[in-house]
């Protein structure tokens, strides 16, 4: 497997600058050589994607190489060593932005020694997607990162977050075979544990975690977070209070609630305070309590959450789901990608929240119907308008001296009408002119042709006491 010197030769080309042209006499050309071959540096963006590059080579040419490569993608390779990592990333101080996404770097990176001074001061965007990174490794890493701004920890299998530095595994031991064991370890506060207040975004698409408990120490971890993208995790409600215990913040308000033993609980929004964007697209969310949980988070504005059981059942359009959402979540400004909300699709869609819940019983009625009837006040049904036209119409049918009253079907087209004349007319319907006499047009406007076959009757709001007449076809001699 090549190294990373080998494939950047490979792509650009040797370093050296010596001519391999034949001996041969010929004609004398002159050509300007640079001092420097233009091969010699490669560009600031450096893409090796799936090169199966496994170790750093030669540094002294890699730093010669790479001294000014601020991207570097280096998805798809065979990296399975953080010190090969360490060695290829130290020849490159001006890195921006690193992607090492499918490659093998499972090994623990606390079986290796790194100098604890070494910063990379401007590397903003750090990709780790599928790596099978450890938690622990990803905190030591960061403490190499102090400008790191955006992170990728997407499909690395994680199904609890461990970001505090210290071993999650219990080392209590049983009193007796007999007896249950019981845990006495001391539990692991994470708002007192090491912040990365720098980091903004974080990807975390694809992993394990099913616990708003386990999100929630992401937040702690990474303080300052404003975007956070959990789509395709399986997480099953935003609820963070344990089943055996009471339920005393049932509002889940912005303040820090207490319950009525005085002890502070915490809330699904308590960690993230500066969050503005969340992703929660094909999660297992199912209740309309996470939607009001969410209208909880002091900053959030910008919501994606589509492709969850909630919206599995037939019971709403498109249109109904979208409003009910916007209801429910007045601090959301941008909803599943689309534009920003109005203030006049707003107050439709809360409108049509109170309609949709005032006839519902009301123990089935959600707190924030209460407030926006504060809003609105107690509104009326809407009015049930059918603007169909009557099916059946009583219709006069003259056919020279002959008149009858009939009852018409007015989704019946022209054709079948004529075809249902037949017997009344006394002549086939390809022989028949049809006119037709609007009661109260009938001085001014007179009697109008009815002349296309496919047209149905209520094209021509036809209505009770109207009249048809039937009128045979002139042959021309």
């Amino acid at each position: 497997m090549p190294s990373l010197l080998e494939a950047l030769e490979q792509k650009y080309g040797e370093s050296s600058t010596e001519s391999e042209g034949s001996e041969d006499e010929g004609i004398s050309v002159a050509i300007f050589v640079p001092c420097k071959s233009p091969r010699t540096i490669v560009p600031s963006l450096l893409v090796l994607n799936d090169c199966d590059i496994a170790t750093a080579g030669e540094k002294e040419a890699l730093v010669a190489k790479c001294a000014c490569v601020e991207e570097l993608d280096l998805a798809k390779n065979k990296l399975k060593d953080w010190p090969e990592v360490f060695g290829i990333l130290q020849q490159m101080p001006r890195l921006k932005f690193v992607n090492l996404s499918f490659n093998q770097l499972s090994t623990p990176l606390k079986n290796v020694e790194v100098d604890r001074n070494l910063r990379w001061q401007q590397l903003r965007n750090l990709v780790l997607n599928s790596t099978y990174i450890d938690w622990e490794s990803v905190q030591r890493i960061l403490d190499h990162l102090p400008g790191l701004e955006e992170l990728h920890l997407s499909m690395n299998d994680y199904d609890n977050v461990n970001l505090c530095g210290e071993e999650g595994s219990c080392k209590c031991e049983k009193y007796d075979e007999k007896e249950e064991s019981r845990c006495f370890c001391p539990k692991i506060d994470y708002k007192k544990k090491d912040k990365h207040s720098g980091i903004r975004k974080l990807h975390f698409t694809g992993n394990l975690v099913d616990n708003w408990k386990e999100v929630c120490k992401l937040g702690y971890a990474f303080p300052n977070l404003e975007s956070l993208v959990l789509a395709d995790c399986p997480i099953i409600s935003l609820d963070i209070e344990d089943d055996a215990e009471a339920k005393c913040n049932r509002n889940y308000e912005r303040s820090e609630s207490e319950c009525e033993s005085g002890h502070a609980k915490e809330s699904p929004h308590d960690s993230f305070r500066s969050l503005k964007f969340l992703n929660l697209n094909s999660t297992r969310l199912s209740t309309w309590d996470d939607i009001e949980r969410l209208s909880k988070f002091p900053a959030l504005h910008c919501i994606r959450v589509q492709g969850c059981p909630l919206w599995e059942s037939n019971e709403y359009t498109e249109h109904e789901r979208r409003q009910l959402l916007i209801a429910r979540l007045p601090n959301v400004e941008i909803l599943n990608g689309g534009g920003v909300i109005g203030s006049d699709e707003r107050e439709d869609a809360e409108r049509a929240f109170i309609r949709y819940y005032m006839e519902k019983p009301e123990s089935d009625r959600p707190e924030r119907y209460f407030e926006l009837v504060a809003i609105h006040g107690k509104l009326d049904p809407l009015v049930n308008v059918d603007l169909r036209p009557e099916k059946r119409v009583k219709v006069t049918f003259t056919c020279g001296s002959n008149s009858e009253v009939r009852s018409v079907d007015v989704y019946r087209t022209m054709s079948d009408l004529k075809t249902k004349l037949e017997p009344f007319a006394g002549f086939s319907a390809a022989k028949m002119r049809l006119f037709y006499v609007d009661q109260d047009l009938r001085d001014i406007q007179g009697p109008e042709e009815m002349k296309y076959p496919h047209k149905q009757l209520y094209s021509y709001n036809i209505r009770s006491g109207d009249e048809i007449i039937i009128d045979s076809k002139k042959k021309i001699v």
